[in-house]
């Protein structure tokens, strides 16, 4: 079940772990890369910011994003700012996304994400604690998808799950880890099990890991499509 009281709450709490972990970089750090392909750390903290105006957008009902080219250069002119105004814009743009979470509104109505996607509302909660928790990883300052909390993990496993199921490419596949399993992937040719410890799991899935640690048997570890 859905709940976006309890999301946006865990939003607020994982956001402030990221800001005080950002807290302790200078501004050459900040400027440094970050685990992300061509993304400096600044680059992580400016898409943060804009990200969560964007799904302010969204609830207001009017489009995520201007277009595909305004979000990449939003986040290019915000990537290279000092640590103390990258902080102040990753603290007042959150505070906004959480007013906004307060505001009265039907949480079941359907919303437009990017590229056409569409969720209800209820869902952008968790789908904003996505973006704090796995860029807080992406950071490289010492979170680990270990770190995360349980609840957090394997929800967003079963979320990734969800999203590649029915993908023509990849087979159907069983999920594993200790005490929890999930399904994904199409219904065509024999299946193969992944199995492994929920951290590892989720960094494949989330393209952070190359899934060396996980188990395979049945086949060949999937390769999934880009997120």
């Amino acid at each position: 079940m859905i709940d976006h009281v309890h999301d946006l709450a865990s939003v607020r709490e994982a956001t402030d772990r990221l800001l005080a972990a950002a807290a302790t970089l200078d501004d050459a750090a900040v400027a440094a890369p970050s685990r992300l392909p061509g993304w400096t750390r600044g680059h992580i903290l400016a898409h943060l910011s804009r990200n969560a105006d964007a799904l302010v957008n969204v609830l207001q009902g009017r489009p995520m994003y201007v277009s595909a080219e305004a979000r990449d250069a939003d986040i290019e002119r915000d990537a290279h700012r000092p640590t103390a105004v990258q902080l102040d814009d990753v603290r007042d743009s959150a505070a906004r996304f959480q007013a906004q979470g307060e505001v009265p509104a039907d949480w079941d109505r359907r919303v437009e994400l990017r590229n056409g996607v569409t969720d209800r509302a209820a869902r952008l909660p968790f789908r904003r604690l996505v973006e704090v928790e796995l860029h807080h990883v992406d950071l490289g300052v010492g979170y680990e998808l270990e770190d995360l909390p349980r609840e957090f993990t394997e929800r967003e496993i079963a979320f990734l799950a969800e999203r590649f199921t029915g993908h023509p490419t990849v087979p159907p596949t069983r999920l594993v880890t200790p005490g929890e399993e999930w399904r994904t992937g199409g219904d065509q040719g024999p299946g193969v099990t992944v199995s492994g410890p929920a951290p590892d799991l989720l960094g494949w899935l989330a393209g952070r890991r190359d899934g060396a640690a996980l188990d395979v048997t049945g086949g060949a570890l999937p390769v999934l499509p880009p997120l």
